[in-house]
């Protein structure tokens, strides 16, 4: 099974469009050691033919151009596409914008919790994806999951979604009550467990997680790889760089760093490759050169970053 990281920023990308933070300066003036990224999905294919994109970003077009195993195949047909299905792991919009890029009549599946389904059903923008030709599947909590393209085809692609510590998409949020708590763990936020269905080894995409519970740690135990939340370094980053008010706590976001942080939290677990992705124009382990980079690669963790691949 091949991974590919397509995306690895988080909401916003980076530099961020209206982000003048030194380090978008510092990408935007082509800093060595700070590279741009886009915002965050994951490709997976068991064939190297037909590929599952794990969210659909508002950067897809430009990543699609960026990534030839998602392109029209030089032989194909005048109007076709790799991407067999997509399957959302919240509804922000840095995951769901990018299905309405999708919109050419072309067949594939999308897969999602009921939570998230009830989303897209609720706006009719996103009915300009013709249900008859990209039927929407629900994911079912903690089941196996065959992930088939919109032709009910299989892919390869077996796929296994639960919840995670999270909360509802910002733009659902009801602002009308300052004490509203926002923080969901029903499915409005899901990690997924992907393999192609031959062997034990697992891959862990979780871009979205707001804190390490056991239950997390429990299922987690087993990964060749973990994709997982890196959006900061620090809960207050963004208070502290000037840049919001929000902390990542807020946000449904755990922090790298701290004693209730990823890296602590998961230490003990013998997981193989252990990724940051959906990391925020704020975090300093994008600087190469910062101290805070090498101590997350000290720590055993990689820097996500946009075009990686994964092979299991």
């Amino acid at each position: 099974m091949r991974l590919k990281i397509i995306g690895s920023a988080a909401g916003g990308g980076f530099p961020q469009w209206n982000c003048n933070y030194r380090l978008s300066r510092s990408a935007r003036a082509g800093a060595l050691g700070i590279e741009p990224r886009t915002q965050s999905s994951l490709a997976a294919s068991a064939d190297g033919n037909g590929w599952v994109l794990f969210n659909a970003s508002p950067d897809i077009r430009q990543q699609i151009a960026a990534t030839p195993e998602l392109q029209p195949a030089s032989n194909g047909p005048l109007r076709s596409t790799p991407i067999r299905a997509v399957v959302l792991t919240n509804a922000d919009v840095d995951h769901v914008a990018g299905l309405l890029s999708l919109r050419e009549r072309q067949p594939f599946t999308v897969y999602a919790t009921d939570e998230v389904l009830q989303v897209l059903e609720a706006n009719p923008i996103f009915n300009v994806l013709d249900p008859s030709i990209v039927p929407r599947r629900v994911l079912p909590p903690g089941k196996e999951t065959v992930i088939r393209d919109g032709e009910n085809r299989e892919t390869g692609i077996v796929i296994q979604g639960f919840a995670v510590p999270g909360k509802v998409a910002l733009y659902l949020e009801d602002t009308s009550d300052p004490k509203a708590d926002f923080s969901s763990e029903k499915g409005d936020t899901v990690g997924v467990r992907i393999t192609n269905g031959n062997g034990p080894s697992a891959a862990f995409y979780i871009p979205g997680c707001a804190r390490i519970d056991a239950s997390l740690k429990a299922r987690i135990a087993d990964a060749a790889c973990l994709l997982f939340d890196g959006t900061l370094y620090t809960d207050d980053e963004m208070v502290s760089a000037g840049v919001g008010q929000k902390t990542g706590a807020r946000m449904g976001h755990i922090s790298m760093s701290g004693e209730d942080g990823a890296i602590a939290g998961l230490a003990d677990l013998a997981i193989g490759r252990r990724i940051f992705v959906h990391i925020n124009n704020t975090n300093p382990v994008l600087d190469e050169s910062s101290p805070e980079h090498a101590t997350v690669r000290a720590a055993g963790w990689e820097i996500g970053r946009d075009g990686m691949e994964i092979e299991l």
